[in-house]
């Protein structure tokens, strides 16, 4: 399927140096937001109290959340969970207060302005099990990272590897910096999504890698900026294809999916767009400037058995 069918080659190398004082840019912010406002941790990581209640009638979500603030739980997070007469609440700890108080507490809230309020569910999560799922989540995205630098290398060339995790490192950072300059609530469906940034992202600098090594092979004369053009030109319909079907799906989830994965959503779409750029504008860029050349990519003479006797007269 060619959604756009262009003539000549365009020239995406020759902004590779604005895009990459824009990436740089925009690293440097996320870093510092990060170090100033941290993330939003979610209850996974933080610890905390969930409370499931389910409601005769349809749940006025803003009613609960007033009654929850005019009893000292301002920061309750009230969202419907499945169906419109089902709510989810989560309460951070607090410092002190056992969490079957808190739960108890916003369960007869939640009964004195509704007698027909149901419990459903109250679920702890303690902050040494936050710590744990904190640190295995940045472990996970290294150790990816890690393997990612092994596979492309050994797949590819060494300066395409490192092309490809300085695109997934500048995927990742840009993602956890909207999330902490947006204050959006960080959860394992968010880490989820990250993780599934970086393969979306690794799956298109490798075709986009492939064909640069392909045409760095067939085609004899040309620098190698040239070749990165056209091989960029080349992919060009089958990135916007990819990344327009992906995008169609997020935005369903993200308007129709409800609460409990938009952030999700939010990460993939922000995600998948970042992934598109960095695997034309870093990736590329990183490999161009180490020195990608043809001799590089060139598969290795095999000598054949007997090549070095002499001939038979």
């Amino acid at each position: 399927m060619q959604l756009l069918k262009l003539k000549e080659t365009l020239n995406f190398m020759k902004l590779r140096m604005p895009a990459m004082v824009l990436s740089t840019t925009l690293i440097l912010a996320s870093i510092f937001s990060l170090a100033t406002n941290s993330l939003n941790w979610g209850l996974d990581f933080t610890g905390g109290t969930l409370i499931e209640v389910g409601y005769e009638q349809a749940a006025d979500l803003s009613e609960i959340r007033s009654a929850l603030a005019a009893n000292d739980f301002p920061d309750a997070v009230v969202q419907n969970f499945g169906s419109s007469t089902d709510v989810l609440i989560r309460i951070a700890p607090r410092e002190g207060v056992k969490a079957v108080t808190i739960g108890d507490q916003v369960i007869d809230i939640l009964q004195q302005a509704d007698s027909s309020v149901e419990k459903r569910r109250i679920e702890f999560v303690g902050p040494n099990v936050g710590e744990e799922l904190t640190e295995q989540g940045g472990l996970a995205m290294l150790v990816a990272l890690i393997c990612i630098l092994i596979y492309v290398a050994a797949r590819f060339e060494w300066r395409f590897a490192l092309g490809s995790v300085s695109a997934l490192v500048h995927d990742v950072f840009l993602t956890l910096g909207l999330f902490s300059f947006l204050q959006l609530e960080f959860d394992l469906t968010v880490l989820a999504a990250v993780l599934a940034v970086i393969g979306y992202s690794l799956n298109d600098t490798i075709v986009v890698s492939d064909r640069i090594r392909e045409n760095f092979r067939k085609i004899r004369k040309g620098e190698p900026e040239e070749i990165i053009n056209i091989s960029l030109t080349q992919t060009l319909n089958r990135t916007i294809i990819t990344s327009l079907t992906t995008v169609l799906v997020l935005l369903a989830l993200f308007f129709k999916g409800g609460a409990l994965i938009h952030g999700f959503a939010t990460a993939l779409l922000f995600g998948v767009v970042v992934g598109t750029y960095s695997s034309i504008y870093i990736a590329s860029s990183v490999a161009l400037a180490l020195g990608i050349s043809k001799e590089d990519l060139m598969p290795p003479q095999v000598e054949k058995e007997g090549e070095d006797l002499d001939a038979l007269p």
